[in-house]
């Protein structure tokens, strides 16, 4: 067993039942470090998707388990739409440029989440059949 998964489970995180809060205060935490040193080191990425390529780098390692934060991620999700309020009235605020190029934006919003969309449809696929492959 390495040190990293010997520390993980020292610091609890083979605890299924980590309660909701403190699995969003470490989902945060590890994205403001992410931030952080992406900010630091001038990387070309920005933290938040350094933060889940790293995350997911652990969770397919198994250094973090995935019930360990499973209950917190389910959480954010189910709140997501809390989080494009203040998009939402940024928009209000900006009415002259959506009547200008509001039909470009709307192209790009559309071929954005049809492309998002997809991605995800034939990831989840793969996910999907490589699992069953690994089963059976």
């Amino acid at each position: 067993m390495n040190s990293l998964h010997v520390r993980m489970r020292w610091l609890g995180w083979r605890r299924p039942r980590v309660a909701r809060w403190a699995q969003v205060a470490l989902i945060v935490l590890f994205w403001f470090a992410c931030d952080l040193t992406s900010r630091r080191l001038h990387l070309p990425l920005p933290g938040s998707v350094l933060a889940m390529a790293l995350l997911l780098v652990l969770l397919l390692a198994g250094a973090v388990p995935a019930a360990s934060l499973r209950r917190g991620a389910d959480w954010l999700l189910a709140e997501m739409l809390l989080f494009f309020i203040p998009a939402v009235m940024a928009v209000w605020q900006h009415l002259p440029l959506l009547r200008a190029e509001g039909v470009r934006i709307l192209a790009v919003i559309l071929v954005g989440t049809v492309l998002v969309m997809g991605t995800t449809a034939l990831l989840v696929d793969l996910v999907f059949r490589w699992r069953q492959r690994r089963a059976g």
